[in-house]
């Protein structure tokens, strides 16, 4: 598939599913898959820091990381996410429509980014990652959610296995990471999603192997050292 095919599947897909998904946007970050995500921000970039949402979605992460003190500009590729967005826009909380592979933004614009779950719409995830690097301040954090081995949505790239053209490349944890660190990144922070049932005494033992071999998503926390950035 062409990058501009991707780019437009990817985006006609969203914009199909941005009314589903807002619906449950609320639920997903209060109490659902995403309700541990804003803690984790909060116990690793200080209140205050400009942070770029790259794949806000409808924004209410964007929105909840606002009511945190964060200065936070949100990105998505889908037009009908973006007007879902704005319409929470205020002081220090904008929304713009943008791609992951060519983000909008200056060097070092940012204090830090996150991405959650959108790594894996792109085309080149390799690409996109140093793209993300390149707009954080050296020293600054890139928090990346990506969809664990447990979760149903991984679905979405298995077409591929027949041939098919697909626009969702999902990857392991441990792949993940040895993509940032080959790219002047330093996990400083990692913390795990299970399924609902999963009782946490079941997992507290385990290694960290095993935990994000069992997981619904996996959060990474990285920080940007002086060799990162666009090769």
């Amino acid at each position: 598939m062409t990058g501009r095919k991707w780019h437009d599947s990817a985006r006609e897909r969203w914009d199909d599913n941005a009314g589903s998904w807002h619906s449950r946007s609320v639920q997903m970050w209060t109490e659902g898959s995403r309700k541990d995500i804003v803690p984790f921000i909060m116990r690793n970039v200080p209140s205050g820091s400009s942070l770029a949402d790259l794949g806000c979605g409808d924004g209410f992460g964007s929105f909840l990381l606002n009511s945190k003190g964060y200065d936070v500009t949100g990105m998505d590729l889908s037009e009908k996410m973006v007007e879902f967005a704005k319409k929470q826009e205020r002081k220090g909380l904008n929304f713009l429509q943008g791609d992951l592979s060519s983000p909008p933004f200056e060097k070092g614009e940012f204090d830090a980014v996150m991405m959650i779950n959108s790594l894996e719409w792109t085309q080149d995830p390799l690409e996109a990652l140093r793209k993300a690097s390149d707009i954080i301040k050296v020293d600054g954090r890139l928090c990346i959610g990506i969809l664990g081995p447990t979760a149903h949505p991984r679905e979405n790239s298995l077409p591929r296995l027949h041939g098919e053209d697909v626009i969702c490349n999902t990857m392991m944890p441990w792949e993940l990471e040895k993509l940032a660190a080959d790219n002047g990144m330093v996990k400083e922070d990692e913390a795990w999603v299970f399924k609902k049932g999963v009782p946490s005494k079941l997992i507290e033992n385990l290694s960290l192997e095993l935990k994000q071999a069992l997981t619904f998503m996996t959060l990474f926390m990285f920080r940007k050292t002086l060799n990162g950035g666009v090769r």
